[in-house]
């Protein structure tokens, strides 16, 4: 179960002009708890204005080994958000020796080190699972081998360019690195422009062996990672081989949502989570989360727009209706999981289990 504490911050170092990464210390007794894999998040939390906030942020820092202790520190990355409420005060406010309040680790865009070929394609601050995924696989395993693409605006605006760059030289046989600028010419390199669907289809084959790629790691925009996506499957890459995370999600980009019933004039929602269950009315128009919400404030939750995928829960019986879901992924959907924040219920009755 998902849990919050506070942690110290022991180093703000900025990485461009809209962008830093925070550094936390974990006090032993709390090291298990937050044990993470390569490639999961954090979600952060404050209250501003008598309102609760809470923002998920990518860990950047390698995955601890297997055996002994869990993380020392855990570092993420903050880029800035136009208006954003966290990220604002993130790059502005919070100082070395602030507590923040930090949940324990979730998401499943993960991989643990094995022996093969392994791909990226990562648009902005979607480096930051990323280089975490990376540095685990290639000091892991001796035999991985790990291809980076990243696309960015200009060397100025690109996050983790020096730690990307001393992976790079710490692994120069096993880590391939190819970088894209859409604003700004390289002297060397691949000439700039966006990394779309059409582009793709026709880098990919040239830089790798594509049906060799054991996994493919699409994270960023939402547009780069359905074109990616969309070019892969047009090179023919089965489904199961390629793990999204979407970092940004335009105005007005929807999924077309699967039709499901009418909703029930009156529902109840029960609900597992962490041991204990219950059940409870629906309120007109409520999503699941909040009806839970307003019974178990512990409900964990960040992002509530379908894109962090951290209130996750099991649909035991019944049917919903997913506004938007840009999280989950369709071997998920298709097991029975579904994204609370947003279901709202289709049958009379509906049963969640925040514990599977």
């Amino acid at each position: 179960m998902a849990r919050f504490h506070p942690l110290p911050v022991t180093a703000v170092e900025r990485l461009t002009d809209d962008s830093v990464a925070l550094t936390f210390a974990v006090p032993p007794e709390l090291r298990e708890e937050y044990r993470h894999a390569a490639g999961q998040h954090l979600a952060l939390r404050r209250s501003a204005d008598g309102t609760e906030v809470r923002r998920t942020y990518s860990i950047c820092s390698p995955a601890p080994g297997p055996g002994g202790e869990g993380p020392r520190t855990l570092r993420v990355g903050v880029r800035l958000v136009e208006g954003g409420a966290f990220s604002t005060y993130a790059l502005k406010e919070i100082n070395i020796g602030d507590e923040l309040e930090v949940m324990t680790p979730a998401g499943r865009f993960t991989l643990e080190p094995a022996p093969g070929l392994y791909a990226a394609i990562v648009g902005g601050s979607g480096i930051t699972p990323v280089l975490s995924i990376a540095a685990t696989l290639l000091a892991g395993d001796p035999e991985a081998r790990f291809c980076l693409i990243r696309s960015d605006r200009t060397t100025a605006s690109t996050m983790f360019l020096e730690e990307v760059a001393d992976l790079k030289d710490r692994y120069p046989e096993r880590l391939q690195l190819v970088t894209v600028l859409s604003r700004e010419e390289q002297q060397a390199g691949l000439p700039s422009g966006r990394l779309d669907r059409a582009r793709l289809g026709e880098l990919l084959p040239a830089l790798l062996p594509v049906s060799e790629v054991a996994g493919w790691f699409l994270c960023g925009p939402f547009g780069l990672v359905q074109g990616a996506e969309q070019a892969l499957r047009a090179l023919g890459v089965p489904r199961a081989r390629v793990h999204e995370e979407i970092f940004h999600v335009d105005a007005g980009t929807e999924p077309s949502p699967a039709p499901v019933a009418a909703a029930p004039a009156h529902s109840t929602v029960t609900v597992r989570l962490d041991g204990r269950g219950g059940t409870w009315p629906v309120q007109e128009g409520e999503t699941l989360l909040e009806t839970v919400l307003r019974n178990r404030p512990d409900a964990p939750y960040a992002c509530k727009g379908g894109v962090c995928g951290t209130c996750r829960a099991f649909l035991v019986t019944g049917e919903v209706r997913m506004d938007r879901n840009f999280a989950l992924e369709p071997e998920e959907t298709d097991a029975g999981y579904v994204l609370a924040c947003q279901s709202h219920p289709a049958t009379e009755q509906v049963e969640l289990d925040f514990d599977r």
